[in-house]
């Protein structure tokens, strides 16, 4: 059994998978498109945008897509686990550009690194440092 995130966008699902790729996270393995392939594309709108992707890069996985009926993200977020601070520092440079950082990244009462944003697309991450 493996559990997966799927991010539903309404029309930047490419450019949300873009930026993620920009930002050193890994990049689209797969990508199909509405109306394309003999793909079904439920209005001519969605015709182009992303039916189904699949994110992968070292440690990642998740999947994405445009939906005309996509609600705004809440309630989930992906946390990535860094090997060093200045690594995930410099990640949550990058995500939170644009975005809403809602707990800046730095040292915690608990010993840790951590940081919580909200990126420019609406998707939450909370970066931490392994702790040795």
């Amino acid at each position: 059994m493996n559990l997966s995130n799927y991010l539903f966008f309404t029309t930047t699902c490419e450019q949300a998978l873009a930026f993620y790729e920009e930002c050193g996270l890994g990049k689209a393995a797969v990508l199909l498109r509405h109306g394309e392939g003999g793909m079904p594309s439920v209005s001519d709108d969605m015709t182009g945008k992303v039916m189904h992707a699949r994110f992968e890069g070292p440690g990642i996985l998740f999947f994405a897509s445009d939906n005309h009926d996509a609600e705004p993200m809440r309630g989930s977020a992906h946390l990535l686990t860094l090997d060093s601070a200045e690594e995930a520092s410099s990640l949550y440079a990058m995500l939170s550009a644009d975005g809403t950082p809602t707990t800046p990244f730095g040292a915690q009462p608990w010993g840790g690194h951590y940081g919580k944003l909200t990126d420019k697309f609406g998707v939450q991450w909370m970066l931490s440092v392994r702790q040795r």
